[in-house]
């Protein structure tokens, strides 16, 4: 968000292929190429390295940086590649591998996604492929070749084609002979996880972390024996348990060979029943608009709290303030800049807006905001720090808006830590830039996937970006209808539910330095996703009519404009289905 007005927090970005929807999808099948004699047959090797994507893009090169590896959908193991054809780049992903003269191949792959070649090059001989043109389902794609009497390598590839959607491809096999460069060994079963430690505990939760394994990808959490949870990470959280009560883990690790032994078990004991926080029990809508605060002057009107519209549901008080302690903030009220609002008036404010069903929550970052969470010190810090000031103000949750770097994995800490403290009334909003959430892989929506039990929306900021990426794997400009849908739609189709996701854009043409767009327009890209109406050259598969809602920066620009933003869309997403 912008402390100064008018200015543009970002350089117009490159686009960058997606890891959802919008990268080219081949199926995880086996590419295949398996020798017809008897004799060769019993000394089939699959001779592709790395066929099933699980060492990430490892002997594999793809056109134009249109390839990456993705952990659904996959077809065997944890991973699969996904490349994204744009432009005149028909995402091309080949490999080559060694052969031996005059044998025969079977080339195989499995396939998802849209138009899928599976091909093969400099045989010596024939040069063949084969392709579908889209599944929805894994679809073997199989073929065959013979080296010429002198060949000794040849290049397998898949591609999808210019325009079309991305594609998929896992467990390439070209089986045949061994032409001397060998094929992947067998994984091994990984060790036992060590360093097995129990956290932040609730009354009915266990928060559980341990040591890496190598070679692992994935974690078992038992507890007393029975599998209660699994992670791709080195941490867990136990949930669903009895107050005042001790349990007893183990955590095992596995890869595509097995699971390991259990690790040494540990004990935790759950806290006893506590009230649901500190801040009164106010709760969400299923459709609710959110509204920035500014606690600064910087051309827009200056507001109290008692003057940001009732249309707002959740209004973020911008913004917290670093202290020299890294991951702390703190909060101080500008009272000179806001014409003498004073602190007493201000703590009475949020309760009167908590006592008529809204929530205030204290939002963290900014465009120059220098919060940093990379370390468990400063996690802590920041959750100590965070809880403190809901006890001191009463707000009712956090809004995390760093701009300048977010590490997922010690914001996820920081944030249990947190909710375990304040309780399940907990608010928890987000507001991402564009960029941050056009892949799963990125810290952002990372964090938001690790979090997403104790999530409550997701407010991506639509504004300050250029063009960038739908689901679709189409490009998109800032400022139209298409633009919020086809992006909002990766992060529907990418693991958060519709609740989660709102629509982030200015309230007025001085609130950004771009993107902005007139409520009507956000409110037609409302209806598109939530109802399927009012959609413009996009349109999504499905609709979602538990879609949140939308935010915007700011109600101080908001009511600059005369209040045109909250008048026009806050009645709108409190009319959705």
């Amino acid at each position: 968000m912008e402390r100064s007005a008018g200015s543009s927090r970002h350089r117009r970005r490159r686009v960058r292929p997606l890891l959802g929807g919008a990268v080219a999808v081949v199926a995880a099948g086996a590419l295949a190429v398996t020798g017809l004699s008897g004799a060769a047959q019993a000394a089939d090797v699959n001779v592709a390295k790395n066929a099933g994507f699980e060492s990430g893009l490892a002997n594999w090169t793809c056109s134009g940086g249109s390839g990456t590896t993705v952990s659904s959908p996959v077809h065997g193991g944890t991973s699969a590649l996904k490349a994204t054809p744009a432009g005149q780049d028909n995402a091309k992903c080949t490999q080559t591998v060694a052969v031996k003269p005059g044998s025969t191949y079977t080339l195989s792959s499995w396939m998802q996604g849209g138009y899928a070649y599976l091909g093969v090059s400099g045989t010596g001989t024939t040069d063949v492929s084969t392709w579908t043109p889209g599944a929805s389902s894994w679809t073997q794609l199989k073929t065959g070749f013979t080296t010429g009497p002198s060949t000794t390598s040849v290049t397998v590839y898949t591609h999808g084609w210019y325009g079309q959607a991305p594609y998929v491809a896992d467990d390439v096999q070209v089986t045949g002979p061994d032409g001397g460069g060998g094929t992947d060994p067998e994984p091994a079963v990984p060790g036992a996880p060590a360093g097995l430690s129990v956290g932040t505990t609730t009354s009915s939760s266990v928060a559980l972390s341990w040591n890496a394994v190598s070679g692992a990808t994935g974690y078992t959490v038992y507890r007393g024996g029975t599998k209660a949870t699994t992670s791709t990470g080195t941490s867990a959280t136990v949930t669903g348990l009895s107050a005042d009560t001790a349990y007893q883990f183990s955590v095992s690790a596995s890869n595509a060979a097995g699971e390991s032994v259990k690790s040494a078990t540990v004990s935790g004991r759950t806290s006893k029943a506590t009230d649901p926080g500190p801040g009164p029990a106010t709760s969400v809508p299923k459709h609710a608009v959110t509204g920035y605060w500014q606690n600064f002057d910087n051309g827009a009107a200056v507001q109290k709290l008692s003057d940001v519209p009732a249309n707002y549901d959740i209004v973020a008080v911008s913004f917290a303030d670093a202290t020299a302690t890294p991951g702390a903030v703190t909060f101080n009220l500008d009272s000179a800049g806001l014409n003498g609002y004073t602190v007493s008036q201000f703590k009475a404010d949020i309760k009167a807006k908590q006592a008529a069903g809204k929530n205030v929550i204290i939002s963290v970052g900014g465009e120059k905001g220098a919060v940093a969470v990379n370390s468990d010190a400063s996690a802590t810090a920041f959750a100590d720090s965070v809880y403190a000031l809901i006890q001191e103000y009463g707000f009712n949750g956090v809004d995390i808006d760093l701009e300048n770097g977010l590490n997922a994995t010690y914001m996820t800490k920081a944030l249990r830590s947190l909710s375990a403290k304040a309780g399940s009334g907990l608010v928890i909003t987000m507001a991402p830039q564009t960029i941050d959430m056009q892949s799963t892989s990125g810290e952002y929506f990372k964090t938001a996937l690790n979090i997403k039990d104790i999530l409550t929306v997701v407010n991506m900021q639509y504004y300050n970006s250029g063009s960038m990426l739908g689901c679709d794997g189409k490009v998109y400009s800032q400022g139209s209808v298409d633009f919020l849908t086809a992006l909002a739609c990766i992060q529907l189709e990418g693991g958060l539910a519709p609740s989660q996701v709102g629509l982030g854009v200015p309230a007025s043409t001085r609130g950004a330095g771009s993107g902005y767009v007139a409520p009507s327009v956000v409110n037609a890209a409302l209806d598109c996703l939530a109802k399927g109406t009012s959609c413009g050259s996009f349109k999504p598969s499905r609709t979602y009519p538990d879609l949140r809602g939308a935010m915007t920066w700011s109600t101080n620009w908001d009511a600059t404009a005369g209040n045109a933003w909250s008048n026009a869309v806050g009645p709108h997403v409190h009319g959705l289905p």
